[in-house]
Parts: C-alpha cells; structure tokens; sequence
C-alpha cells in the first residue's frame, strides 16, 4: 500500500475463512528506526511459534526504515506505509484494527523479542489465566551499554493493585486478547500517557492480567523515545488518571500515594493500604509494601532499619486485611 489502509479495506482484510487465520497478531508500529527495526523484525521472524502475522506500520518515517523493511519478504509480513505522520496512538489502533489474530502481541520496533516470546504467552493464554500478560525483560540503556533485569509483579491483584502507583507491566512485552484492543482503543487524550491509561481502564473493566515469570523482551531506552522527549506532559496525564482509577476504586483523594512525613503518612498511608486491600483482595506482602514505599521519604535513598521495619509490618497489615 502506498497510505495508511482505509476503514473499508481494513473491513474487508479483516473478514475471510477462519481456518487460514494465523492465532497471533504482532503489532509493529514504525517510525524513524533505521537503527533497530533489521533486529526487531528479525526477532520476530525467528519464533519458535510461527501462526502468526506481522503488522509493521511505517508513520512517515523519512530515514531509510521504509527500504530495509521492504528488504523482507516472509509472506506473514504485512506492510502498510503512510506518507503522513500520525502518531502513535493512531498507528497503534490502525493495527489494532488491521488485526486478524485471536490474540495482539505488542512490540516496538526499536525492542527485541526471545525466540520463545509468542510460544509461551499464547500457551499462558490459551489456558485461560489471563486475559493480557506480560513478562519479564531485559531493559538496555542504549547510551551507557548497561543492561538490567526487571523487577516485576507476577499476579493480577499485585498488578492491578500497582496500577495505583506505576504502570506494572511492560507495553512492549504485552499480548492479550484483541477483542480488548478493539473494545478499548488507545485516546488521543492520553498521549504519552496511553499505555498506563489503557491499563488502568482494562483493569477497572474487569480484565485479568499476568507477567509470566521469565524475560522475553529487550525493552531498549534511548533518547529519542516519546517517554523520554513528553517527560512532564506524561506526569500529568500519569496523575489525572491514576486519580481517577483509585477514585473509581473507591478510594478518596487524600489517599493518594506521595511522600508523606511519618505522622502523616499512618493516617493516610495506611489507610491507603487497608483501603486498596479490600479492594484489590489477595495483593501479596511484596506488593503491599511497594504500594506503602510511596508514602515514605527515601532521604539517601538507603532503607533505614526502622523505615523497612514500618514497611514489613504495614504490608504485612494490608495482606491480612485483603485475605479476610
């Protein structure tokens, strides 16, 4: 295609015999990434789960990432190139759109995929213990060469109970069900904010969530990327919308997570915790305690006994409260 596909084309892709249907979708939206899209495709090529098809979406790039993904020629590869650029939340609900899948697997065109990504979230999913999971990844920072590991949160109720402070799973690592991708498209209202604010409405919607326990993604960072370049324009979205899921939850504004001086923060703080516990049942002790973290000032940024000690035992509070 020489433009973004039209509504009705993308009717039209979107309908056909079931049975030639590939089970995954992988979502590629693409923009000025010479540099890394020859290793994020390549990386999805190489999937030991091969029923798939690749949506790789170029948004106007004007560097030379158009000619190297004409350079592939794997038949699962769907390419569809706008002269415009329009963004990534629009790029992102074209392919969405585009989608043939049972599932959408996201991943961004400047990240790599392990070989057993698609294998073994479709496995998690196809056995129905969730309804999107995520996973754990390696993050590289592009600049220093320094690589690390995730520390992330396994359960719905931990998941879902982190969506009140930070967005606990990782966008690019992400497949779910496209029928949600469908019935929740990313807002314009959100940008640079969009993918925690999905989260959040997907939660409250009633959706399970997962991070399977084992990398399967390189999230890179550099700094070309959006989250980098809107940093204070993606706080303010964060904020609005993280006091909108805790008051849909129920729970007031003067809860809110934020650094509190200690007299303060046993008020609020721990009201904070017995109130998303009985919320949000079952959120483990390890959870709890990132939640309470919030209310604590970090001062060197080393935990004093005292300070892990108040930590253990109000977590150790708010997990009693969420299993009885």
């Amino acid at each position: 295609m020489n433009d973004i596909a039209n509504t009705a084309e993308i009717a039209k892709v979107s309908k056909g015999d079931k049975s030639d249907l590939p089970l995954v979708s992988v979502s590629m939206p693409v923009f000025n990434s010479e540099r890394y899209i020859t290793e994020a495709i390549e990386s999805v090529l190489a999937q030991t789960y091969t029923n798939f098809e690749l949506i790789i979406v170029d948004d106007g790039s004007s560097d030379r990432t158009r000619k190297i993904i004409d350079q592939f020629t794997d038949k699962r590869i769907i390419k569809v190139y706008s002269d415009q650029n329009r963004g990534l939340i629009t790029t992102r609900n074209l392919i969405a759109g585009m989608a043939k899948g049972k599932y959408l697997a996201l991943l961004d065109a400047d990240d790599r995929a392990f070989p057993e990504r698609l294998a073994l979230q479709v496995d998690f999913l196809e056995n129905n213990f969730a309804d999107l999971c995520g996973a754990d990844h390696f993050t590289l920072n592009q600049v220093t060469g320094e690589r690390k590991s995730s520390k992330q949160r396994h359960s719905n109720a931990d998941i879902q109970a982190l969506l009140s402070v930070c967005s606990p799973v990782c966008n690019p690592a992400i497949m779910g069900k496209l029928e949600i991708f469908k019935q929740f498209p990313y807002k314009a209202s959100y940008m640079h904010a969009e993918d925690y604010c999905l989260w959040t409405e997907i939660a409250l919607a009633g959706y399970r969530f997962a991070n399977i326990k084992k990398k399967l993604i390189t999230y890179r960072l550099h700094s070309t990327q959006t989250s980098v370049n809107h940093l204070q324009a993606a706080r303010n979205v964060f904020s609005n919308a993280q006091a909108s899921y805790l008051k849909t939850l129920g729970i007031p504004e003067t809860c809110l997570p934020r650094p509190l001086p200690f007299y303060e923060r046993l008020k609020y703080g721990v009201t904070f915790i017995k109130l998303i516990n009985e919320r949000i049942p079952h959120i483990s002790i390890g959870a709890n305690m990132e939640l309470y973290a919030r209310f604590q000032f970090r001062g060197n940024g080393l935990w004093t006994p005292l300070t892990r000690l108040e930590r253990i035992c109000v977590a150790f509070y708010g997990s009693v409260i969420g299993r009885s």
